[in-house]
């Protein structure tokens, strides 16, 4: 059944208190119903990258409007407040870039920026070469397999490969 002109204008009036927390453009879609004695309020918002959705039931629907309009208010500021904490994060290059201006200004002759742990794989020279070639790597690490030793494989200019042993 179509609501009363009232009602719409109370719903109106509740949803304008949700704007003040969303980017506009905004499509709010609110259905009132009545399912034997309990009356339900449903509002489902869309906006620029947020889909909200609430549902209430209440003896009166102005109840039911009032208390679905909150949760969806709490939804907004929960999303808000999320959406300000991953902003707060630095990512890693930012950190990276701060943490490289910190060091540098304790030691200005160090030129290394970032230091890696890898875990040696042990495997042939065959396997390491396929391995660079899969993965579009400029070189990689391995501890060879029949010599247990370190190894460093990486292509020069000219496409070839060129094999870096260690004594150890």
């Amino acid at each position: 059944m179509d609501a009363e002109e009232w009602l719409k204008e109370y719903v109106e009036k509740k949803l304008s208190r949700v704007e003040r927390y969303i980017d506009k453009p905004v499509i709010a879609t609110v259905t009132l119903s009545i399912e034997k004695f309990r009356n339900v309020a449903e509002v489902k918002l869309t906006a620029k990258g947020i889909n909200l959705q609430g549902r209430e039931e209440a003896k009166e629907m102005t109840l039911a409007v009032d208390t679905v309009i909150d949760k969806v208010e709490r939804q907004i500021k929960k999303y808000k407040q999320k959406m300000r904490n991953h902003k707060d994060v630095p990512s890693r290059s930012e950190s990276a870039e701060t943490g490289a201006e910190e060091y540098d200004e304790y030691d200005e002759t160090s030129r290394v920026v970032e230091t890696k742990k890898i875990v040696l794989d042990p495997m042939s020279l065959e396997d390491a070469i396929l391995e660079m070639d899969e993965s579009r790597k400029l070189f990689v690490i391995y501890r060879d397999l029949s010599s247990e030793r370190v190894s460093v494989i990486y292509r020069r200019d000219d496409g070839k490969y060129a094999l870096i042993e260690t004594n150890s």
